[in-house]
């Protein structure tokens, strides 16, 4: 097993953390000063002038849509998953850096999903403009009635009338569909609630203008609103759309949701690696700068214990992901699928606890605007659940290894074939 990085991917990872230092560090507080500004002048859902600024700089230094694997629409024909992996750490540090490289959710997702299930025509009609940047995106799958951890129990319906599709349904938790950049959706419903449990779902493409569509209400998290970006609770009523906007066909829509949502995770949890990274410094930093009892914090013996275990924890949760990835690359999504549970039960996780610590090292101050521990915790702590909740993954981790050992093949048949397919952001 190889992790050694392609030369290409050590120049990017250069390249990337010299424009970190240079254009991303600096502007984190103007970020946060242009939002709540917005904000107090009636209109905090418009795009932030600073990332505005900046992505030209990065399609400038060359990095521009870096996550797209392997497509002849990538620069240089893209980049495999192992090679991406340290890329999407280092944008991990902050949360507003992955969109200045055109490389946040659920974008990322939908790009992937038009890339590889998509007609040529709905790639130029959307997945060229979401590439350039000139647009941005949604994706419609959680439901505020039903248990989404499950997605058969997905209600929304599909239903094909001539040559259209109408859809009714309500979604929430649609990331992204806050911003007045957000052009189309990519929505998950049913089409066939007779077809076997995992035929019964499709994936259609929708523009957001299309009558019928209303965004409710915005959702908090931990009291964030996520301004500009969002997290919508959409009504979608007598929505209709050509039915050439179907994704594949009618049935295949667990199909694309496990294609897309594969890649996705290993960029959610290399994000919490580089989140822990950069927790664990302000955390050291912290501890050295503060006395109390007559010493410097970082002297007591139970932050040394915490460092320590934080290192083992970044570092586990490092390898573990990019052994996803490697596999990933050499053997594909399917034969990846115990991996993909594992790093996504684990990466969170483990960031969550270490975000904490460095909260606790800070005293007050971690849970103030000061410092961005809180955010960075409450986004850790959302990923628990966003793209699967940890009980789907473990469940699902629990049967690949007991049919390992089961000499009796006393599982039904698929029991641990399919990765859980569950809310992606």
């Amino acid at each position: 097993m190889d992790f050694e990085h392609s030369p290409r991917s050590r120049e990017l990872q250069e390249r990337l953390l010299e424009f970190m230092d240079a254009h991303i560090y600096p502007n984190e507080h103007r970020f946060h000063e242009e939002i709540e500004a917005n904000r107090g002048a009636g209109n905090a859902w418009q795009p932030t002038k600073v990332i505005e600024e900046l992505k030209p700089k990065a399609q400038a230094a060359g990095l521009w849509n870096l996550f797209l694997p392997r497509s002849p629409r990538a620069p240089n024909g893209g980049l495999s998953n192992l090679d991406y992996a340290p890329l999407c750490e280092i944008m991990g540090r902050v949360h507003f850096a992955p969109e200045v490289f055109n490389c946040s959710a659920p974008d990322t997702g939908n790009m992937e999903t038009f890339e590889r299930y998509a007609s040529e025509e709905l790639k130029r009609k959307w997945l060229d403009p979401l590439l350039r940047g000139e647009i941005r995106s949604a994706f419609l799958m959680t439901e505020p009635d039903v248990a989404s951890s499950d997605a058969t129990n997905i209600q929304s319906r599909i239903e094909r009338r001539g040559d259209t599709y109408v859809i009714n349904g309500r979604k929430w938790w649609s990331s992204g569909a806050g911003d007045p950049r957000c052009k189309v959706y990519i929505v998950m419903g049913k089409t066939d609630p007779n077809a076997e449990r995992h035929k019964q779902q499709s994936m259609i493409v929708v523009p957001s203008d299309t009558p019928g569509i209303k965004v409710e209400r915005a959702l908090s998290i931990f009291g964030y609103d996520d301004a500009p970006h969002g997290h919508m609770q959409v009504l979608l009523d007598d929505v209709t759309v050509p039915a050439s906007n179907v994704l594949l066909g009618e049935g295949r829509g667990f199909e694309i949701a496990q294609g897309r949502l594969g890649p996705g995770r290993i960029h959610h949890c290399m994000r919490s690696v580089g989140a822990a990274e950069r927790a664990l410094e302000f955390m050291c930093r912290r501890l050295a700068s503060r006395v109390a009892f007559g010493k410097a914090i970082s002297e007591q013996s139970v932050w040394h214990e915490r460092i320590a275990q934080a290192r083992c924890m970044i570092d586990q949760a490092r390898l573990l992901t990019l052994k996803a990835a490697y596999m990933m690359d050499t053997v594909g999504n399917k034969a990846a699928r115990a991996e993909i549970a594992m790093i996504k039960v684990v990466a969170p996780n483990m960031a969550g606890q270490i975000i904490d610590w460095a909260i606790q090292a800070h005293g007050a101050a971690g849970v103030s605007p000061d410092f961005p521990l809180a955010y960075m915790y409450a986004n850790q702590r959302t990923l628990r659940f966003a793209d699967g909740p940890d009980e789907v993954h473990r469940a699902a981790i629990a049967k690949i290894e007991l049919r390992k050992h089961d000499t009796r093949r006393n599982f039904r048949a698929g029991d641990a074939e399919e990765m859980p397919i569950t809310r992606g952001s």
